[in-house]
């Protein structure tokens, strides 16, 4: 077990499902890895009452370096991301549960620079996507020809805005299907596997990586995610490097993230020892 000043503080943004897993987990099992809850914050500090000590409730973001964190978790919505991530790792690292929040160039351009100057690391939990190691080095070989990831739910698991709205029929349907900076506009929070995707393959990036939505009502509690890998063609032009996963994800009906998901991102969070100023997908 370890005690003491080793201990890293960390914060929790967002008290949703994954939010309140990742809060009982730093509460069960924290000091075992060295880490300690700081603080946990809501938009509706009525959900933490009764759930979570009055001291570690943070009622405004912007107080934040009153804690002392090192490492702040976002697990609430990419708006977050976009308003307070930069003063998030000004100060500590940054886990960005909403990476849909970095299609947009500006923002991600922003956090990137943010952690350069402040020395932080702005890490990308991986969640739903399958291999994102390998296609990350495949990426710093120069030898990913292209990605595209598909992801099937039922129309119950989608919060869609937009156009997209009007595409949920009765029957299975494609809802979109492009490069993925002007898909996570559209579904912020139920494309983030897509978005880590594109942070994991800086080459190609949000316009490179092809994302694929499908409404199926024949997967009440599935979430499917299909990732197609290109590499570089072989000594026969007709012939090229291809990886294909196909990721079956148990998932209650209606529900945005499926049960693989959430253990996920607790094996992120314990990866985020601070990397100095990177951009880590963890």
């Amino acid at each position: 077990m370890c005690d003491g000043p080793a201990r890293r503080k960390v914060g929790i943004v967002g008290f949703g499902h994954l939010g309140q897993y990742l809060v009982q987990r730093l509460q069960d099992e924290g000091p075992w890895h060295g880490l300690e809850l700081a603080f946990v914050w809501n938009r509706d500090v009525g959900k933490l009452q009764g759930k979570v000590p009055v001291s570690l409730q943070l009622q405004d973001l912007g107080w934040f370096p009153e804690r002392e964190v090192d490492l702040v978790v976002e697990v609430a919505h990419p708006c977050v991301v976009r308003d307070h991530g930069a003063s998030f790792l000004s100060g500590a690292d940054f886990m960005v549960g909403s990476p849909t929040a970095l299609a947009d160039q500006a923002t991600e351009m922003r956090l990137r620079e943010a952690a350069r100057l402040g020395g932080h690391t702005l890490y990308v939990p991986r969640g739903a996507l399958w291999g994102g190691e390998d296609i990350q080095r495949m990426d710093d070989r120069g030898v990913l020809q292209g990605l595209k990831v598909t992801m099937i739910k039922h129309p119950d698991s989608f919060r869609l805005e937009g156009a997209l709205r009007g595409r949920l029929g009765a029957g299975r349907a494609v809802l979109y299907e492009g490069p993925v900076r002007g898909l996570c506009p559209l579904a912020p929070n139920n494309v983030n596997t897509m978005a880590a995707a594109c942070m994991a393959a800086p080459s190609l990036g949000f316009d490179g990586v092809q994302g694929c939505l499908i409404a199926d009502p024949g997967l009440p509690d599935w979430h499917v995610v299909e990732v197609e890998v290109t590499g570089p063609s072989g000594e026969r032009r007709d012939q090229a490097f291809t990886v294909t996963t196909s990721r079956r994800n148990p998932a209650f009906p209606g529900a945005v993230t499926g049960a693989a998901t959430f253990p996920s991102f607790w094996s992120s969070l314990l990866a985020c020892q601070g990397h100095q100023g990177h951009v880590v997908l963890c």
